[in-house]
């Protein structure tokens, strides 16, 4: 896979969680997002989650069932510090998503921009089986990546863009676009920079 663990590891060793490009003090797209999910949507994994913000929001929130997967073990490190004796109360899982075979099912599937680093039709497909496996019918399948109009790369990686129904082919059957939305991020560099986000809800019989 290119986005290797030690190339990660070597981003969360070298800069704070705060300074690199993805950095969102408070995760208002992905909680816009989460929107759509209602009462029965509370088993949640955070994919490619590494130090960021979301588990702490979901946690204050009541979300009692979280699970957070990153390629970095250094990412969720910082992630575990911050929320200190909290980070009990979250499932940790250091694996690269393109060879992780989920053990049990999940509401809600959260990706905020792990699939545009996918560059090779053979991980994209790995990690689609990963989510049919991980996501059960009638769960959410949030993504977040670069819009067409995005960076070429990140972290010196290159990436691929997408609309909301290029990610819905993707996907593949059995699977219906909810909602989508365009979000401008900025870097703390003050860099902006594109996304589409989209949520999908799993067929009830796929």
């Amino acid at each position: 896979m290119s986005n290797a663990p030690s190339h990660w590891k070597d981003v969360y060793s070298r800069k704070a969680p705060e300074s690199v490009s993805w950095h969102q003090e408070e995760p208002r797209p992905s909680l816009d997002a989460l929107a759509a999910c209602g009462p029965e949507h509370r088993a949640l994994i955070d994919v490619g989650g590494g130090a960021s913000r979301l588990v702490d929001t979901l946690l204050e929130r009541g979300w009692q069932d979280v699970s957070v997967l990153d390629i970095s073990g250094a990412a969720l490190d910082h992630a575990q510090a911050r929320l200190g004796k909290q980070a009990a109360q979250v499932t940790w899982i250091v694996a690269d998503l393109t060879e992780w075979q989920p053990d049990r099912t999940y509401d809600v599937w959260h990706d905020r921009a792990v699939f545009h680093f996918l560059i090779d039709a053979a991980q994209r497909s790995a990690y689609i089986t990963a989510l049919r496996q991980a996501l059960r019918p009638g769960g959410l399948a949030i993504l977040a990546t670069f819009a067409p109009d995005g960076p070429d790369k990140c972290s010196g990686l290159p990436v691929r863009k997408y609309a909301a129904p290029d990610l819905l082919a993707q996907l593949g059957d059995g699977f219906h676009l909810l909602r989508t939305f365009r979000e401008v991020h900025h870097t703390p560099g003050d860099v902006p920079q594109p996304f589409t986000w989209a949520v999908f809800e799993r067929d009830a019989g796929a």
